[in-house]
């Protein structure tokens, strides 16, 4: 485990069996991290159960801060402009007192949230969620899995670019493989978006001696020899993400490589943000926890950034994406 505080804001009512299975996940996240603290958002009889649980000295590391109001799953995500245990979780990081954020609560809210609360990096119209999925070659960054629905070329390439930094900065890939995920690897395969954003990706600087290898299926996302990043668009690597969870969980778990994806990362927003599966489970929740704790440690989401002002961007993007509903 990586040294270092890290205070981490956690959403106590996002989720679909929340409050109860996000409660036991923070309460494994703080009992197996000594360094991590947890600022929880959300009604204080729910956290007053969950510090009861702990002993003394966990309890000195968990702070609450009262709200009582959640964006429900089926709200739209505009809801996240209201005060709510996302909104106030932001509010939390942007103004420095706490360092992550972590929800299991709507996608669209949390990115909705996220991107007017903390402002988007330079060049990025559209976040993207990034997950890590274990390969047998070892492990693949996944993006986009649900920030931007309708994506067009210009923002798969940015999508790239982000992917590649952060397989370098977060996961220590050397010269990290893009592949762009079509149904075959021949010149000229899949739709107008993907043939349109193979030209694009091709063009496209990549930092941290990154290169694109072209069209990958999603054959090679499992043995993972072709590509260390995949890039799609968020409605197809949302449908993919929780097709290899459903898979994993017919064969028994994931490879022996990794675990399986249990939180996403959101990149292009100025602050750790993770995002855990509505259906979260607390395993789930806890690892989400550890994984902001993680990339606030390294210095990620600063360090992407940074290498993201260093390649140039198409001044005029796509005026088509939509984001993720919830």
């Amino acid at each position: 485990m990586e040294p270092g505080t890290a205070r981490i804001a956690v959403d106590l009512l996002g989720g679909d069996e929340a409050p109860a299975v996000v409660v036991d996940g923070a309460l494994r996240a703080v009992r197996t991290d000594p360094d991590l603290h947890l600022l929880l958002v959300g009604p204080t009889e729910v956290a007053d159960g969950l510090i009861g649980a702990l002993d003394p000295e966990q309890r000195a590391r968990v702070t609450v801060r009262p709200v009582r109001t959640v964006v429900g799953m089926a709200d739209h995500p505009t809801a996240a402009r209201a005060e709510s245990t996302v909104r106030v979780a932001v509010s939390a990081v942007r103004d420095g007192v706490a360092d992550a954020l972590v929800s299991a609560g709507s996608t669209g809210a949390t990115v909705t949230a996220a991107a007017l609360g903390l402002g988007r990096w330079s060049g990025v119209r559209r976040p993207a969620l990034v997950a890590t999925l274990p390969a047998v070659a070892g492990p693949v960054v996944l993006l986009d899995v649900g920030g931007t629905l309708e994506p067009g070329p210009a923002t798969l390439a940015r999508h790239a670019v982000l992917g590649a930094a952060y397989a370098a900065v977060a996961h220590a890939v050397a010269a990290p493989r893009i592949g762009l995920l079509s149904v075959g690897t021949e010149a000229g395969k899949g739709d107008r978006l993907r043939r349109s954003a193979d030209h694009a990706l091709a063009a496209v600087a990549l930092p941290c001696g990154a290169r694109y290898v072209g069209l990958v299926e999603g054959y090679d996302i499992a043995v993972g020899t072709r590509a260390d990043v995949v890039v799609t668009d968020g409605f197809t690597g949302n449908v993919l993400l929780k097709a290899i969870e459903g898979a994993y969980a017919m064969a028994g778990g994931p490879p022996a490589s990794g675990g399986a994806p249990r939180a996403a990362a959101l990149l292009g927003v100025a602050g750790t943000v993770v995002v855990c599966h509505g259906a979260a489970r607390p395993d789930d929740v806890a690892s989400g926890i550890a994984l902001a704790a993680h990339l606030w440690r390294r210095g990620a989401a600063g360090t992407v950034a940074g290498l993201l002002d260093a390649i140039p961007h198409d001044p005029a993007p796509d005026r088509n994406d939509t984001e993720v509903a919830p």
